[in-house]
């Protein structure tokens, strides 16, 4: 029976009042209770252990490492992109790249692709490393190793499937990071689609991943920029406390993620 009307719940958390109410009414009517005070030390005891606990498994993420924000059947969550090379010493050795170009020298890269990831989820891989190599010559062009670099990218929770291509932006941003060997900036997190061009293209669970981004003690949020109106039609109590941006190419989501790094 719907007992509970309050915009922007989803049902788990509605089912979740009624429970706290109805074991209240219980007190009252068998135990003669007055007045109660529910507060965070005495909530589990009206609705159990928590059923999420913080996302972040990394609280300083080294560099190949990024957070982004995935959307799941029970609601959003904190999705960490984790990269890193197989071959490190060769992968950084920049000094025959002004002697001879990859081709002549045979050097050639691969990727390995854990996490049991789907085959969107594979594409948007391929997709990311592809980006990754073009704007990582165009930022540093002696800098080689996502070209010869053997590299490996890992989705943690591995028994969990993944896909859809939604971590593109996660993705690339990892491998950058890896490339540079550079973290990111810790407090932020990021969803979208990352074109063969660059674009950033809309995604679905807006509200779903912004909440976990504040669940995650994230403040500051990356969007694609097509996705604002999604962003803009959310309750105030949701984007309280966050500072989002809009991203319409990845050229914009790294002037956020390694700014002033």
């Amino acid at each position: 029976m719907e007992v509970i009307e309050v915009s922007g719940y989803v049902a788990e958390e509605k089912l979740a009042i009624a429970n706290i109410f109805r074991k209240v009414a219980f007190k009252v009517v068998k135990e003669g209770e007055k007045k109660m005070i529910i507060d965070e030390g005495n909530l589990h005891e009206f609705v159990g252990k928590p059923v999420y606990t913080s996302d972040r498994m990394y609280e300083l993420t080294p560099p190949g490492v990024s957070m982004g924000l995935a959307w799941t059947a029970n609601g959003g969550s904190v999705l960490f992109i984790e990269s890193r090379f197989t071959n490190p010493i060769d992968a950084f050795d920049t000094s025959s790249s002004d002697k001879k170009d990859d081709k002549t020298s045979g050097a050639s890269g691969s990727l390995i692709l854990t996490g049991k990831l789907g085959d969107v989820m594979k594409e948007s891989c391929t997709i990311a490393l592809t980006y990754a190599k073009s704007f990582l010559q165009q930022l540093d062009p002696k800098n080689r190793s996502l070209r010869v670099g053997h590299i490996h990218v890992h989705v943690p929770e591995g028994a969990t499937p993944k896909d859809g291509p939604s971590a593109g932006c996660t993705i690339v941003t990892a491998l950058l990071s890896l490339g540079l060997n550079k973290p990111i900036r810790q407090d932020v997190a990021m969803t979208g689609e990352v074109s063969l061009t660059g674009r950033v293209l809309p995604v679905g669970g807006i509200k779903e991943k912004v909440i976990a981004a504040k669940r995650a003690n994230v403040h500051t949020v990356i969007l694609p920029y097509e996705n604002q109106k999604d962003y803009n039609d959310l309750q105030d109590f949701i984007k309280d406390g966050l500072i989002v941006h809009f991203a319409k190419t990845y050229a914009d989501v790294y002037k956020i993620i390694f700014d002033d790094q």
